[in-house]
């Protein structure tokens, strides 16, 4: 049986909070460094070359939001850990993609494993309860899961939030009191990593903070970013929802069909199709399927969708261990890949649900955002 993912609530200024995240997860941390450092000298980039490319981004990432960067600097002294190590957790997409040295560059993305993601959101109009549903697998590296952390961030001036994200990290997934959630997917285009941009942790994070939405569509759609990168956003106090398909330099917009979206990790837009080359499918070439599939299996029930019903999807394990949802299984990189965690959010209700490993235990655990108290939790089968 997979173990739930620990909840732990922050509050305070930036670094007083990074310094509660520090400490209370410092083991899940421990093991995030190890992880990510060890893949960085598998691939070739020496102490010194690593510190100079974090020191490096570490102007830009304070210039972006230096309330987030005091966090991390927060979370290093919690943790004990050096400064670099949380940026490399922070910015791991980018760090392992980049390095002074242009030979150096090309060799990391030639190697490094993309995350394969499933995305769905469904909105009001094509539910039965008439509430937003915000839902995503996030396929990795099969050891995160033993270094991934619910949030609960509370703010004296800004949206409370519900995070999940990898132990030290700011941010992967989430959704805040004002019914803003947020997740994402992996892109490739031919334009990525030709300069540096914002780390997308950073940015999904600040999404998640910002008083107003039209403010967060503003991020998440004009922030420079170093990759291509799909990010999924919804509003639900209107039932809104925006697919926001990002190369580092230019946004394209996808929208719901029929109040049902799904996006795995290949480009849709017809305008970005004609405007750049897809280079993510010689990785993920079962993202082809995957958003088709849990397309073809919700879209007789729009207007009668459940929680229920995205679960089922999101567990779909047809063309295994090519599925939805990925049981543990070599990638084309030989690391051990699978679906890392599937989860559900009703911003509405301030729920979200995960599920650790569903391929191997399709059972969600429940955390709650709109609470008093953090130690609110339940264990649910796939069909509650």
């Amino acid at each position: 049986m997979s173990k739930p993912v620990r909840m732990i609530e922050l509050s305070g200024a930036p670094f007083e909070r990074g310094s509660q995240y520090g400490q209370l997860a410092a083991r899940e941390i421990a093991l995030g460094v190890g992880h990510y450092t060890a893949q960085i000298r598998a691939l070739g980039l020496t102490e010194p070359e690593l510190q100079a490319v974090i020191e490096g981004y570490l102007p830009l990432m304070e210039a972006f939001d230096p309330r987030q960067v005091e966090e991390m600097r927060g979370i290093a002294r919690g943790a004990d850990v050096a400064l670099r190590d949380i940026v490399l957790l922070n910015a791991r997409t980018e760090i392992l993609k980049i390095a002074a040295d242009p030979k150096l560059r090309s060799g990391l993305r030639e190697k490094v494993e993309p995350d394969g993601c499933t995305a769905v959101v469904v909105t009001p109009k094509a539910t039965k309860e008439g509430r937003l549903i915000h839902a995503h697998n996030w396929d990795w590296k099969m050891e995160a899961a033993e270094a991934v952390m619910v949030l609960l961030v509370r703010n004296d001036d800004r949206p409370d939030s519900l995070i999940f994200a990898e132990a030290g990290a700011v941010c992967r997934f989430g959704m805040n009191t004002s019914g803003v959630a947020i997740t994402a997917n992996y892109l490739e285009s031919d334009r990525d990593y030709a300069e540096i941009g914002v780390p997308l942790t950073m940015i999904r994070r600040r999404v998640l903070e910002e008083p107003e939405f039209a403010m967060a569509l503003r991020v998440a759609y004009t922030t420079r970013k170093s990759g291509s990168n799909n990010i999924v956003l919804s509003e639900s106090n209107a039932g809104l929802a925006f697919d926001l398909e990002c190369a580092p330099d230019e946004t394209f917009v996808v929208d719901p069909k029929d109040g049902l979206l799904v996006h795995a990790n290949h480009w849709q837009s017809p305008v970005a199709l004609s405007k750049l080359r897809e280079t993510g499918i010689n990785d993920t070439p079962d993202s082809l399927y995957r958003d088709r599939r849990v397309r073809d299996l919700l879209e007789p029930k729009i207007g009668e969708l459940t929680v229920a019903d995205i679960k089922t999807a999101l567990l779909d394990t047809w063309a295994s261990p090519w599925s939805v949802c990925r049981p543990p299984r070599p990638s084309l990189n030989t690391n051990l890949s699978a679906t890392v965690v599937s989860l559900v959010m009703q911003p509405s209700l301030g729920l979200m649900e995960i599920s650790v490993l569903p391929a191997l235990d399709p059972t969600y655990t429940r955390y709650m955002l709109k609470m008093e108290s953090a130690a609110q939790e339940g264990r649910d089968p796939v069909n509650a």
